[in-house]
């Protein structure tokens, strides 16, 4: 029955994550470009980087994936699923692997930014194969540049997150998420 219960706070908890990744994607897509058309700061990727330490890669690409395939269906523009999924399950790949072989020799704020310039530089390849442009290579430097700056925002934002939240939230969280993966595993 504890298990249930757990299953069902896990799944209540990934879908207000995935919620609110949406609501900062809509939010974010009314509002300018970083310089370059179509760069945003990716604000919806605060969520599923909290998902990610909060419970494992799994849940993280859950999340990545519908708040993409959302997104794409709220925008009405089924191409931005191609770039978003594409950019957001290769960001979280790379999240992933540093969080779990690196962290905390490495920041988090440094694996925002990795991911970030991932997630730039798999949507401006995504572009050229779909295209056949090599024209769009010489963005690549400027891509990763946002992708920088990107990062550290989001970065800086779940860092705050896990700071300023109350820890008995998280720890609880992940306690009984451990708890549950140790049984389970």
């Amino acid at each position: 029955m504890k298990d249930r219960a757990f299953a069902a706070k896990k799944l209540a908890v990934l879908a207000i994550l995935t919620a609110l990744g949406l609501i900062a994607f809509i939010i974010e897509s009314l509002l300018p470009s970083m310089g370059i058309p179509g760069a945003k700061a990716g604000l919806a990727n605060i969520f599923s980087f909290i998902a990610l330490i909060m419970y494992s890669p799994w849940e993280a690409f859950a999340v990545v994936a519908a708040r993409t395939f959302l997104g794409a269906l709220f925008a009405g523009n089924a191409a931005a699923l191609l770039y978003s999924f594409t950019g957001g399950m290769v960001s979280m790949g790379v999240s992933s692997l540093l969080i779990y072989a690196v962290h905390p020799r490495v920041s988090v704020m440094a694996v925002s930014v990795a991911a970030a310039v991932a997630h730039n530089i798999t949507q401006n390849l995504v572009f050229i194969l779909l295209t056949g442009s090599a024209l769009m290579l010489g963005y690549m430097p400027y891509i990763a540049l946002i992708g920088v700056v990107s990062g550290a925002v989001v970065g800086v934002a779940v860092e705050l997150v896990f700071k300023k939240m109350p820890i008995n939230v998280f720890e609880k969280v992940i306690r009984e998420g451990k708890d549950y993966r140790e049984k389970s595993g």
